[in-house]
């Protein structure tokens, strides 16, 4: 969606102070939504500007810098604090999701390392395997042989 241009709003206003009608119906007049009206009323009641303001939309981030710093810290002193544990230690009221999030942004995880070589595997079986079909027993079933039941002759 674009933003409004700032001509716009102020023609948008300006109609709007002059009465030149309803809110709704200077939006239909300008072709935007009632809503678009109604903030635009509210942003210069507010702040006396009309400029659009981007860098202030959306949802403001529960996990700031200092809840990050204090994860960091309590990670160092325990680092195998559970997400609801250190939920609960910096008294946040977000996600555990969102804690997993941020602490993979901040290069921690939970990821078990072993701190020394795997130990070699050695063979599961102390026989050889077979060579394919040749190995495998032939499959019957109870009661059932070739020799009681045979194959249809075709006619």
């Amino acid at each position: 969606m674009r933003t409004i241009s700032l001509d716009l709003r102020e023609r948008i206003l300006g109609s709007y102070d002059n009465q030149e009608g309803t809110r709704l119906e200077i939006a239909r007049r300008f072709r935007v939504s009632l809503g678009l009206v109604k903030k635009l009323l509210q942003q210069r009641r507010h702040t006396g500007d009309l400029a659009p303001r981007h860098r202030f939309s959306g949802r403001k981030p529960m996990i700031v810098p200092a809840h990050r710093r204090q994860m960091q810290a309590l990670l160092a002193k325990k680092n195998d604090l559970t997400l609801q544990e250190l939920r609960q230690a910096t008294g946040l009221t977000c996600s555990l999701q969102a804690i997993n999030v941020v602490l993979g942004q901040l290069g921690l995880t939970y990821k078990k390392r072993h701190s020394t070589p795997a130990n070699k595997t050695g063979p599961t079986s102390s026989e050889p395997g077979g060579a394919g079909a040749a190995s495998k027993r032939p499959w019957t079933r109870r009661g059932w042989s070739s020799s009681t039941n045979p194959e249809p002759k075709p006619t």
